[in-house]
């Protein structure tokens, strides 16, 4: 008797390996497909996470340009610390700062 006359129950020996492997491809398309989708979806929901960050990113940014404006730093500056504009007669050259200073430590009590 050769291995594809052989019968098991009834059915051919080969008739039943052929099911198996049928059976296992069957379930191994699905996982795969169970998988991707799972990844695609996984996609999906970073993808969306990013374009949140995006969005959160260009709100901080306007802020930022919102808080540095030169004007609005005047204002608060003169507001509430007092602070106005230097004055032409306090300005001075780099390199005369060392000067300043020590002249600055020895008027000190």
């Amino acid at each position: 008797m050769s291995l594809f006359e052989r019968r098991i129950r009834g059915f051919r020996l080969v008739d039943v390996v052929a099911l198996g492997l049928l059976t296992a491809l069957v379930l191994g398309v699905y996982l795969a497909k169970t998988m991707a989708g799972r990844e695609r979806a996984e996609i999906a929901r970073t993808e969306r996470q990013i374009d949140a960050e995006r969005l959160r990113i260009r709100l901080l940014e306007a802020e930022v340009q919102h808080l540095e404006r030169p004007d609005r730093i005047e204002r608060l500056s003169s507001s509430h610390l007092g602070m106005a504009p230097v004055a032409a007669g306090q300005e001075t050259e780099p390199d005369k700062l060392v000067e300043i200073a020590r002249r600055e430590t020895v008027n000190e009590p």
